[in-house]
């Protein structure tokens, strides 16, 4: 007799709080930075997370899906803390980094930030999708 388990996606064990909140601030076409061969494009983002809750929180990890217009690829990055950083955020507090992502041509990106409240409750902040489209000189 075989068993089947229903498996929950990671979402699901996570709920987003109220007053946490990411944002993006810039999306800009950056040729100079380093790239492999195959993904030409780089992309540098400018993002704020903002902690207007009552509660403090540390973000421990995202997960971002890259999509590439052109040929429907999905790309998952994801992996602990934010630029190597586990920001620690108290009522009030915010923290602005900008990183980058490398694609073949046009695509969005969006993803989650991941953490917890000091109480233990396990939450996830939505990155809003942003656009990545090569500019017409590129």
């Amino acid at each position: 007799m075989r068993m089947l388990l229903k498996c929950a996606p990671v979402e699901s064990f996570f709920e987003e709080l109220d007053g946490v909140s990411a944002d993006v601030d810039d999306v800009i076409y950056m040729p100079s930075l380093d790239h492999p061969e195959d993904r030409p494009h780089p992309f540098v983002y400018f993002i704020k997370i903002r902690n207007h809750s009552n509660e403090r929180v540390c973000i421990q990890g995202r997960k971002w899906l890259v999509h590439e217009d052109a040929t429907d690829d999905v790309i998952v990055v994801e992996g602990d803390g934010v630029v190597g950083q586990t920001p620690n955020l108290g009522p009030g507090e915010e923290f602005s980094y900008n990183s980058y992502h490398v694609t073949r041509g046009s695509g969005h990106a969006e993803g989650s930030f991941f953490g917890m409240t000091e109480n233990g409750r396990r939450i996830l902040v939505r990155i809003p999708r942003f656009m990545m489209k090569l500019p017409e000189w590129a």
